[in-house]
Parts: structure tokens; sequence; C-alpha cells
């Protein structure tokens, strides 16, 4: 019966004779016989790897003429030497059309080879329009395979740098249409959509916007797809700009709550523009309280009460004052920094609104770590607001904090006597420490 094939690390050892050894980087490599002993002849111990040495296969091109390797380019061309080689014959012109004829029918090929697609950028470049526009023509039908492989999506990326015809921007606008939403998702091909943001005019890349819009949701609650938004705002003409924030605003609420649509939100907030955020703001009026309390949700609604203009702000910080559970606001994870914002940036007139919610709720909140947060706020409020006269709320903190020692003031006909004469009517107020 044949002995059964087995596999050791990388090395294959079939149905050979026991006297037969094969490299451990190939099944198929022969290197000599070894002894009864398990040893190789004296002369056969040496190094068994198949590795060629780099010095040698690098001296193999030097002063050698490309005339030598013509109709065997192909090759040369997914070799690491061969492959440099070839691109510093391209600095000669006169070796263009050479290189051009032989690799011109595989570039689908080499454009995804390790090697093979440093040559392809660098002909892409030296190569005069006719020839371009051939090679676009040829890799067209095979743009979406392209565009995703790692090698692939940077030889696209330097095609459409030297993209220099009305034709070629036009093929290459027909490939990657109707893929943008698949390239968009992609580790790979999003960089293929930012490089047509950067490089091709409004004319050219509105097919983009055009895409990204009616697919927002899709993209913009994507990991890619959020930054490639991004992106598209950063490049967009007024125009573009408009017509993104307008599908933005109408799909605000789900993105809002999720992990990256809540970072196309904010962008358009940081635009620092109000005809662009205030009618997004105004979406999170109504439902401010719910998006409060919601991880993602909540950072937005923050940064709303940051930019926002005074009349929302004032509508935004009223939903929540005007809430029936001011507690439950309180002691949530994320609500409670939505009220430190609000305490920082309210009007003072809805500011000491809030602040008498809030008051009677200081007990049920003072062992939670932004419980203490908001206390500090409010003594911070309190003293701001009447420095020279203790509050009432502030003598309930000193109470809630434990920090009153009744017996270290005595009243006599009437007046305050310190322990200490130096404070006598100083109309200081203790200092609380949290």
């Amino acid at each position: 019966m044949p002995s059964t094939p087995l596999r050791f690390s990388s090395a294959v050892i079939t149905n050979t004779p026991d006297n037969l050894l094969y490299d451990t980087g190939s099944s198929s490599a022969f290197l000599g016989v070894i002894n009864s002993n398990g040893t190789k002849p004296q002369a056969e111990q040496r190094r068994t790897s198949n590795t060629v040495n780099p010095e040698t296969d690098i001296n193999k091109y030097s002063g050698a003429q490309l005339e030598d390797y013509q109709g065997k380019l192909y090759e040369l061309c997914k070799d690491q030497n061969g492959c440099r080689f070839l691109q510093k014959k391209l600095e000669e012109a006169c070796y263009v059309e050479m290189i051009y004829q032989e690799i011109h029918p595989h570039f689908v090929e080499l454009m995804t080879d390790p090697f093979g697609n440093y040559l392809c950028q660098k002909l892409l470049e030296k190569c005069d329009d006719i020839q371009r526009t051939n090679t676009v023509e040829v890799i067209a039908p095979e743009f979406l395979k392209i565009c995703l492989n790692m090698h692939g999506t940077r030889a696209v990326q330097r095609l459409i740098e030297f993209l220099s015809t009305k034709r070629q921007i036009q093929a290459v606008i027909i490939a990657l249409q109707p893929n943008v939403v698949a390239l968009i998702r992609d580790l790979n091909g999003n960089h293929v959509i930012q490089k047509c943001l950067q490089k091709l005019s409004p004319e050219y890349n509105q097919f983009i916007y055009d895409t990204v819009s009616q697919y927002c949701t899709e993209v913009a609650t994507h990991r890619h797809g959020c930054c490639v938004l991004q992106r598209c705002i950063d490049y967009a003409i007024d125009s573009q700009k408009t017509q993104l924030v307008k599908v933005i605003t109408e799909q605000a609420l789900p993105l809002v709550q999720d992990p990256y649509g809540n970072y196309v939100v904010q962008y358009v907030l940081d635009l620092g523009d109000a005809k662009y955020s205030d009618s997004l703001i105004r979406r999170f009026i109504e439902p401010v309280r719910e998006l409060s309390i919601q991880k993602f949700s909540s950072n937005v609604i923050e940064k709303c009460i940051r930019v926002s203009e005074r009349d929302t702000r004032r509508l935004l910080i009223n939903g929540l004052t005007n809430h029936p559970n001011m507690d439950k606001l309180l002691l949530d994870s994320y609500a409670n920094y939505v009220i430190q914002t609000c305490l920082e940036y309210a009007e003072q007139d809805q500011r000491s609104k809030l602040i008498e919610c809030i008051r009677p709720l200081l007990p049920s909140i003072r062992n939670t770590s932004y419980g203490k947060r908001i206390f500090t706020k409010i003594q911070k409020e309190i003293q701001q607001q009447q420095p020279g006269k203790p509050h009432r709320a502030q003598r309930n903190a000193n109470s809630i904090k434990g920090m009153t020692n009744s017996m270290s003031e005595l009243s006599f006909n009437g007046s305050r006597l310190s322990n200490n004469d130096n404070d006598r009517d100083s109309g200081e107020k203790t200092p609380i420490y949290l």
C-alpha cells in the first residue's frame, strides 16, 4: 500500500524513496541524497534553501540592455528586481513604447501583482494619452476587481491622478458608477473614491455625490463610509454640500444613534455655518430627552448645545428642564453629561431654573462621580450669583455634605461669633471640597 503523504511545516514529503530530500519551500525542488544514518554526504551538507542571493539577482541586471530581454518583459514584471530594472528603463523615453507593447495585454493581472503594480503605476505616468486611453479601456471591465485589491487600488489611484482627456475620465466614471457604494464600504476601494473626489472636477465627481445622497444611511453607518462621506463634504462645492446636508438632515435621527453615523452629524455641526447646522439641530428638539440617554446621540446633543444658535439652544435646554423625571437624567451615565453642558451654556434665566430643578435631587446623586461634578457646577454658579451672601442652596449643600458644625458657632444677642475672631462677620462661605 502506498505511503500516506505527510506534511511537516512547509515541507511536503510524498511517495519518494527514503534517500531523497526536498526543500522546505518546494515539493518539487530535489536537493540531493541522504545517508542511511539520516545525514547528507559531506559535499551536500550546505544550506538547502532555494533562496537566491539578492546581490546575485541584482547584479544580473547590472549593465543589462532592455533588448536582451525583448519578448520576456512580462516575466520580469513579476520579479522584484526585474520590475525595478524596467522602471529604471522607463525613465528613458525611447523604451516606453517597447515596454508598453509587451505589458499592455497583461495590465489587469499586473495591476494586482505585488511587484507588477509598481511598473503599471510608472508606465501610466510615462505613457502618452493614446496609450493611457487604450489602457483604461482594457482594464475597465475588471475595474471593480482591481480597485478591491490591496495592490490594484494603488495602481488605479495612480491612473486617476494622470487622467488627461475627457474620454479617459468618462471611461473611468462608467466603470465606477455602478459600484460606488461597494467601493466606499471596502478597505481598499474607498481610497479610489477619495482619489476621485480629490482629483476630478465637480463636473466629473458629481456621480459620487448623487450615489451617496441616494444611499446616505448605508454609507454613513459604515466604518469606512462615514470617513468617505466626510471627505465628500470637504471637497464639495456649495451646491454639493447643500445636497449632502439636506439628506443628512432628513436621516438625522437614525444617524445620530449609530456608532459611525453620529460622526457624520457632528462633522456637519463642526462646519460652523448656521445655514447647515440649525435645521439639523432642530430635528433633535422634540426627542432631546431620549437622545440624551443614549451613548452616541448624547455626544451629539452636547455638541448641539455648544454650537447652536441662541433660540435653538433655548429650545433644547427647555426640553430637558421640563423633564418630569429629572432624577433619571441626573443618574444616567450619559444624560448627566448633557445636563452638565446645559449648566455651562444656558443663559442665566434657564440656568437658574435648571438649578432649582436639580437642587432637591442633590442628596440622591452625591455619591456618584458625575453627581459630584454637577454638585460642583451648582456650587460655583451659586457663588457667582451672590458672592457675599450665603444662599439657601449653599446651606442645603453644606448640610448634605455634612460640613457644617453647629457647635463651631455661637449666637449671642443676635450677633454671629466665629471660633476664629479673624473670620467674624467676614461674610465668607465655608469652602466645600468634593
